[in-house]
């Protein structure tokens, strides 16, 4: 199924000059949504993974979904301030400013095989940011997964240079 019909584009948002590639009209048409898991999973169908690490928010929605589905454990990488036990933090920078992920100090054990997922990669600070953070927990990162790339803005090219490999499903030029 080509996803890419049931992403909608929302010129100049959340400013001008800005392509939103809103992914919750996927996430409302069930026969998109299931295509897309299938389609994730049939990615990673011979690939050991332990725990999927969901980005807050829209990364919540198809990480968890993944790791129901393969009978895995999956662990929120969550804004700052919203988990409520000890927790390791990794500030990024973002195109207006500057945000903080956090993880739980005890979400993976020690070399668990880690599947990051999100639903959008443009650059990459986001995804950077929960690969350090599982790293700093000693896990093995085995590769981040988005639904959409927008590879004109590098993303996939910062994860790979760090030894990331990266899935997406969609792809978009421009912003």
């Amino acid at each position: 199924m080509d996803l890419i019909k049931y992403i909608r584009t929302v010129p100049d948002f959340p400013e001008p000059g800005i392509m939103f590639r809103d992914v919750t009209t996927l996430f409302s048409e069930p026969h998109a949504f299931k295509a897309m898991i299938e389609q994730f999973n049939q990615k990673f169908n011979d690939v050991d993974i332990d725990y999927i690490g969901g980005i807050d928010a829209r990364g919540f929605v198809i990480g968890a979904t993944l790791a129901f589905t393969r009978d895995i454990g999956f662990v929120p990488v969550r804004k700052k301030g919203k988990l409520p036990y000890d927790t390791i933090a990794e500030d990024y920078a973002l195109e207006y400013g500057t945000a903080t992920l956090e993880l739980h100090t005890d979400a993976v054990s020690p070399n668990s095989r880690v599947l990051i997922v999100d639903d959008l990669i443009a650059t990459g600070g986001t995804a950077i940011a929960a690969v350090n953070l599982f790293r700093k927990l000693n896990a093995n990162v085995i590769g981040c997964a988005f639904l959409v790339e927008l590879p004109d803005l590098g993303g996939a090219s910062k994860l790979r240079s760090l030894d990331v490999s990266v899935t997406s499903l969609c792809t978009f030029g421009g912003h």
